[in-house]
């Protein structure tokens, strides 16, 4: 997948991909942790398409509500083709991730990030460590992605940190995931986004806290 030209700089397309991301998962993990049959089933097809590439399974076409890239809300414009094609890719991957991490979970696996709780992909993997150490095999999986070459070799290595993520019951703030994945496919994105990623990591310093549950949803679109 080749870069695409820059886009207007005064758009916040990342912020409406997060939102979008937000709330189509907001619906499926409330459903998925009160057992419901039609959240089970949409998780199980999302979940088959972790690491491919938007639009590679039919499957998908009518489950992932696209609407809201599409029209224009009062103060927002009209998505050009590129944002919109960078648009669905980043949603497409954050969706997929989400419901391969939120497979067999009794937690929600999607929380949002928030200054007190950082949610960001770095602190996530932070937390797969010691406090007091560095991991060095969990750092450099965090690395290798953010020299992935592509969207979809991207989406492959955050699948492989997302399997440790899932196996240690640590949530991610997918919203702000998918913001970063639209911001990836724009020049200079990738070292835009590695920045974030590093600082997140870094902000993340304190042990584990015991319990993620009832933690108060955040908006707070541009954090690390």
């Amino acid at each position: 997948m080749t870069s695409a030209s820059a886009p207007p700089a005064a758009a916040p397309v990342h912020q409406r991909v997060a939102e979008l991301t937000a709330t189509l998962i907001g619906s499926w993990q409330e459903g998925y942790l009160n057992d419901r049959s039609q959240a089970v089933a949409a998780l199980a097809r999302l979940r088959r398409g972790a690491g491919r590439e938007a639009g590679e399974m039919p499957d998908l076409w009518n489950l992932i509500d696209t609407d809201g890239l599409h029209t224009s809300a009062a103060g927002t414009r009209t998505l050009g083709e590129q944002e919109l094609v960078c648009a669905e890719n980043a949603l497409h991957a954050a969706l997929t991730l989400w419901a391969f991490h939120q497979q067999s979970r009794g937690a929600p696996m999607h929380r949002r990030h928030t200054r007190e709780r950082p949610g960001g992909l770095g602190a996530a993997v932070r937390r797969l460590m010691p406090a007091d150490g560095v991991d060095e095999p969990v750092r450099k999986r965090l690395v290798r992605a953010g020299t992935a070459p592509d969207l979809v070799s991207l989406t492959q290595r955050l699948r492989d940190i997302v399997a440790l993520l899932r196996r240690e019951d640590i949530p991610l703030d997918y919203a702000l995931l998918a913001g970063q994945l639209y911001l990836w496919q724009w020049p200079d994105g990738p070292a835009a986004v590695r920045r974030r990623w590093g600082r997140s990591f870094h902000e993340q310093r304190r042990p584990r806290p015991a319990s993620d549950e009832n933690i108060s949803p955040d908006t707070d679109k541009d954090a690390s």
